[in-house]
């Protein structure tokens, strides 16, 4: 049997610390994205996030280069890279560079790639989930073994390395923290087995976010994918942070309305959505209160935010952070 009622030592009263993030993504005004990393770093944001998307955006780890540069302690994170639109060799010195540069502050994160208008404009084949996934794994592999800084050579079906050093080393002999992401079963069970922070999100077969995508970001069936990944993690779970990512959130005291209007454009009740860790509404004491549920129920410590809720939820940060 599988307790879902606590975890990282819950029951003996040891609690991940909590910790937020926020994104920098839509931004790609240069002055802007610059007062923005430093506004969050400011406010006592742990990290500042970045997507991987072909729309109107900066890459992210040319941008996260440049926020490592304009500020001193936050966090630099891909939230998350398409696994797809890079080998995993290249990438691999480029996030060791990015990591050197910041001293050590790059959490680098990485999932099978989802977008599906993404592939379409760059002309990259959109895979089905098995092969994105299996592909991501083969990377996973090639990434961790290239942070070692030895040789590596690798054989597999979808990359092959062939007596590859990769310089510079990661700032830190710990490597550099790697995220992994998803909704599906396959996805969150190679996060169980390779992942320091798991990104749990909803699940986007469609390759869009739609109505499609409110089924997978209840309650009940976040239950199920920390169900999967415990079960896939074994032993190491209680070393695995949980992330999720936050796509709406506001300190309002019409919590019920809001929710009630904006669920069914992903195919939910208002109250499914107050349920699911992807929403956090209501008023200052509401969303406290609701935070430390997702951490009791599910383990959830690392909540990010969308760039547009930075100072609203400032003052939730400073109360959270660390507790």
């Amino acid at each position: 049997m599988i307790i879902l009622s606590y975890r990282h030592g819950y029951s003996s009263g040891m609690a991940t610390p909590f910790r937020f993030g926020v994104t920098a993504s839509p931004i790609h005004d240069p002055v802007q994205f610059i007062e923005h990393c430093r506004k969050a770093e400011d406010l006592g944001y742990s990290a500042i996030s970045m997507a991987d998307h072909l729309d109107n955006q900066l890459a992210p780890l040319i941008g996260l280069a440049a926020a490592a540069q304009a500020t001193s302690t936050i966090k630099l994170t891909t939230l998350v890279l398409a696994n797809d639109y890079r080998h995993p060799a290249l990438l691999a010195k480029e996030a060791t560079s990015l990591d050197q540069l910041s001293s050590g502050r790059l959490e680098l994160g990485i999932g099978a790639g989802w977008m599906r208008s993404d592939y379409d404009q760059a002309g990259i084949d959109y895979d089905r989930p098995g092969i994105r996934i299996a592909r991501l794994a083969e990377a996973i592999a090639v990434l961790k073994a290239a942070f070692e800084g030895h040789p590596v050579t690798f054989s597999g079906e979808h990359y092959t390395i062939t007596d590859y050093t990769n310089t510079p080393a990661p700032y830190r002999s710990g490597g550099i923290p790697l995220i992994v992401a998803g909704g599906g079963k396959k996805v969150l069970s190679l996060a169980a087995q390779e992942a320091n922070i798991i990104g749990v999100n909803p699940g986007l077969a469609a390759g869009v976010i739609d109505e499609r995508a409110g089924a997978s970001a209840t309650l009940d069936a976040t239950d199920q994918k920390i169900r999967w990944i415990k079960e896939a993690a074994g032993d190491r779970f209680d070393q695995i942070e949980l992330q999720t990512r936050v796509h709406l959130a506001a300190i309002t005291e019409e919590r019920q309305a809001l929710a009630d209007s904006l669920a069914p454009a992903l195919g939910l009740t208002g109250d499914q959505a107050l349920d699911s860790p992807h929403l956090l509404l209501g008023s200052h004491r509401q969303c406290v209160e609701t935070l430390h549920e997702w951490r009791e129920r599910w383990g959830i410590s690392y909540i990010g935010l969308s760039h547009s809720a930075m100072e609203e939820m400032a003052p939730l940060v400073a109360e959270l952070t660390g507790s």
